[in-house]
């Protein structure tokens, strides 16, 4: 027989063929197998299946109790006493008292602190021995598998329970089902993952398998995105799914792909599965008090993040920092949050130690978010966070002028969606508004240098619209949205904001900001084809003494510059401009810098007649490039190098400087807008 305490039909599986083989083969070896997951992921559906396939083919029979929904008041051993058919009285009783003392409020009886909740908790009395024998007799009789299904409410009582059934019978099988493992010894946890949505480029995957089946024939682009965009949820593809009785498919990805949290409701197997948000409330009510707090205000991270991050957020008067760490294990444990890389995880190439980074996945993002709005907390957090992300960006300034650029650029790469919302959200007030233009500042590197002129241009001039006040923060902003106007050829634009930006220079007696704007009329210059000026620009820039290294291309670049606005016309000063270039470097790992003058470096030795020499330095200097991501300069490399290929294959001569196409000519004068830290560089 199979004691189910709910008799319906069980849905199909879709796309668990991993798990369920894995399931089934541990049931023939492991005495305890525990599914977890996340709210909705298809714990139990799986469970059931297996077990239903399992028994029918060795001749087993089930015992299962659901520990969340309609659980009598005498606990989890006196459910299991009557799915046994066992109702002795006395047993029940001692069950009954034994759930009082130990079961959560969401079941009933007192609440009491649950295992690493963080709180304090009393010990654990002993479970009825009469009870255990009983259980233990029936199921060595009848060839009984255990299933304790959604154990979380009654996690400790559960655990109890089950150790002392595996201690008295040896050959018992129990199978759990639950957001966290029970923390045995001899438990064996198969992790249930969201479905995959695509399996390749081309190939759908199994959240768009199960959509499909909900929603017959369909565009395959707008099933991949909606399941996309629910993050391959099996629950929240079928609430999604539900609401195709009142709306279009086009319709429902739009809705599902806009921000906002999704709390769509329909038909589930339980009051938890009704929507999005009942699944989620029910794991919030276990947590402890820190840990609610935690997740809330996690909810403003968009992206993947690592500890330091999430204490920034996180940390206030009611959250001391040092508990953030122990929050961060305990959500990662009850399946709120996920764990997308383990701590001491290895760089590949430079193989320093990593942090563990988190993800809060859409659906916990939205729950908590509403509780951190119905807190009256979202403002400060926001703030917190914004704060957060202009101390990463200023970090990835600093080790952008230290030993190793490529830190840098992984930093940004790792925080990209945490930095984009905290660019593009709107600021809460005026200096809310300034700590956003102080991270566009500070990243003036990977819109200069790594290919996103565009993208910074588009936040720098959103945020100098919003920051009115005049201080030296505004003026380097306003330099830098002129530079990158100035290499995007804008030249009228170009023109306007390093107006600005001289006069605001001039103000605040910075002469950093003079020289860093002569340096961006030096370009000018040069995409004027107007030699004479650009050297006269370069060479101030150049020849100023930085007193801020961190911040601007600084003299070094300014003499490497000179030497490629030089290289055509004079090949001694030209070399002369190089040399101090490198003698201005603030590192060996410059290789910014170092691309460049090697590039001026073959731009002077095809001067003097040396093709062959000239093209193995442009090699190097283009190698040295893609380390970092400069596409104007790969191109003009590209260019050069295709130039100097045909000089030494067929003799042909320097072609003259009117008639060469310049190094910053690219394809089409209008870069294509991209978005913030697309992977594709833009003119790449």
């Amino acid at each position: 027989m199979t004691a189910w305490a709910d008799r319906g039909p069980l849905p199909g599986v879709v796309g668990r063929a991993v798990e369920h083989e894995q399931v089934s083969g541990l049931l023939g070896s492991a005495r305890l197998v525990t599914l977890t997951g996340a709210a909705g992921v298809g714990k139990s559906v799986l469970a059931r299946t297996v077990l239903e396939e399992h028994t029918a083919r060795h001749g087993r029979t089930v015992l299962k109790v659901g520990c969340w929904d309609g659980l009598a008041e005498g606990g989890v051993t006196e459910a299991l006493l009557r799915a046994a058919g066992l109702p002795d009285a006395a047993r029940r009783d001692a069950a009954r008292a034994l759930a009082r003392r130990r079961a959560h409020p969401c079941v009933s009886g007192p609440a009491r602190p649950r295992a690493g909740s963080g709180d304090a908790r009393a010990g654990t009395p002993p479970t009825d021995t009469s009870a255990v024998a009983a259980l233990t007799t029936h199921c060595r009789q009848h060839r009984a598998t255990v299933l304790l299904d959604d154990c979380d409410p009654v996690l400790d009582e559960c655990a109890h329970l089950v150790r002392r059934l595996l201690r008295t019978e040896p050959g018992i099988r129990i199978v759990v089902t639950a957001r966290r493992p029970l923390g045995l010894t001899e438990e064996r946890v198969v992790r249930i993952a969201p479905l995959p949505v695509t399996l390749g480029e081309g190939i759908a995957g199994p959240a768009v398998e199960l959509l499909a089946a909900r929603t017959g024939p369909a565009a395959p682009e707008l099933l991949v995105a909606v399941c996309q965009a629910l993050e391959g949820s099996p629950l929240a593809i079928a609430l999604a799914a539900h609401q195709l009785d009142r709306m279009s498919l086009p319709q429902l990805a739009a809705q599902v792909g806009a921000e906002g949290a999704l709390f769509y409701s329909g038909p589930g197997t339980s009051a938890r599965h009704t929507s999005l948000y009942a699944a989620h409330a029910a794991g919030y009510a276990l947590c402890s008090a820190t840990d609610r707090r935690v997740w809330a205000r996690l909810s403003v991270l968009p992206g993947d993040f690592d500890p330091w991050l999430a204490g920034c957020v996180c940390a206030s008067s009611d959250v001391p920092a040092a508990a953030v760490d122990g929050s961060l294990e305990r959500l990662c444990s009850a399946s709120v949050i996920e764990r997308v890389r383990d701590a001491g995880s290895v760089h590949q190439d430079t193989g320093a130690a990593l942090p563990a980074r988190y993800r809060l996945p859409r659906a916990a993002r939205d729950f908590g978010r509403t509780q951190l709005r119905e807190a009256g907390e979202e403002s400060a957090a926001l703030r917190r966070f914004r704060q957060a992300c202009a101390a990463l960006a200023a970090e990835a300034q600093i080790a952008w002028q230290g030993p190793n650029q490529q830190v840098a650029v992984r930093l940004v790469e790792d925080e990209q969606h945490n930095l984009d919302t905290a660019l593009t959200h709107p600021p809460q007030d005026a200096e809310d508004a300034l700590s956003a233009l102080e991270i566009a500042v500070s990243l003036w590197f990977h819109w200069v240098a790594c290919g996103y002129r565009h993208e910074g241009r588009a936040h720098l001039d959103r945020l100098l619209m919003l920051s009115r006040e005049d201080t030296a923060l505004r003026a380097r902003a306003l330099w830098l949205a002129g530079y990158l106007a100035a290499q995007e050829r804008a030249l009228g634009p170009a023109e306007r904001l390093l107006g600005q930006a001289w006069a605001a220079a001039v103000m605040h007696a910075d002469a950093d900001g003079l020289a860093r704007v002569a340096h961006a009329h030096g370009v000018l210059a040069l995409y004027r084809k107007d030699t004479a000026a650009a050297v006269v620009c370069l060479e101030e820039a150049a020849r100023h003494r930085s007193r801020d290294p961190w911040f601007g291309p600084g003299p070094a670049h300014g003499w490497a510059l000179l030497a490629i606005a030089l290289a055509p016309h004079d090949a001694e000063r030209a070399t002369t401009a190089a040399h101090n270039a490198w003698q201005a470097r603030h590192s060996d790992g410059d290789f910014w810098l170092y691309s460049t003058i090697l590039y001026a470096h073959a731009l002077i030795e095809r001067t003097r007649g040396e093709p062959a020499a000239a093209l193995r330095t442009c090699r190097k200097a283009l190698v040295a490039k893609k380390l970092i991501g400069d596409p104007l300069f790969i191109a003009g490399a590209r260019n050069l190098l295709a130039d100097l290929r045909r000089e030494v294959r067929g003799g042909a001569p320097v072609p003259d400087e009117h008639d060469e196409v310049p190094w910053w000519e690219r394809d089409s004068p209008d870069p294509r807008a991209q978005p913030f830290f697309s992977r594709t560089r833009a003119g790449s």
